[in-house]
């Protein structure tokens, strides 16, 4: 009953919040679309978090079609983990979650890249939606910060997991077999 009354009330919070930012700020600029996506990564994490859900959908599985992170790299995801170190993200998170070589901490760092995921998947596609419908209210010209900063914000970072994450399950059973 908590749980539901949590969730309802982050849902609630999470409108209430969209609604202000529509009413507030143009949603054809790129204050718009950059506190849209900050704000619902703080929001999307609230609700994941009360959600307290096992991820243990198959949808989280390495596909055969990602061959073994090929794809990733043809997207540029190296570039991407680049970027993510020059701009000082990397320390900032390892500092938060370092990373242990134990069993517990593998499991938990598999555990969350795909929270991490999923976070970034409700996220997505919120701000898709919002991208479509500013794309055809005021144009695509328009629409164009929220695509961006949609791609580098959210998409990159769930291609990042589904990068990474194969790689920690193959530690994690390196790790149990010790």
């Amino acid at each position: 009953m908590i749980k539901t009354l949590k969730l309802v009330l982050i849902a609630i919070l999470t409108i209430g919040s969209i609604c202000a930012l529509v009413i507030y700020i143009r949603m054809d600029g790129f204050s718009f679309a950059w506190i849209l996506n900050f704000m619902l990564m703080l929001f999307v994490v609230f609700f994941t978090e009360a959600l307290k859900s096992p991820l243990s959908s198959s949808y989280y599985n390495e596909k055969e079609w990602e061959q073994k992170g090929k794809i990733y790299e043809h997207l540029g995801i190296s570039v991407f983990r680049k970027l993510l170190v020059w701009i000082g993200w990397e320390k900032i998170i390892r500092k938060s979650n370092p990373i242990e070589k134990n069993t517990k901490a593998l499991v938990n760092l598999y555990y969350t890249t795909k929270k991490s995921e999923l976070d970034h998947l409700i996220i997505f596609f919120i701000v898709l939606g919002f991208n479509v419908f500013v794309a055809f209210k005021f144009g695509v010209l328009k629409s164009l910060s929220l695509f961006i900063l949609n791609v580098l914000l959210n998409l990159y970072p769930i291609f990042l997991q589904r990068y990474n994450r194969p790689r920690i399950e193959r530690a994690v059973n390196l790790s149990k077999r010790r």
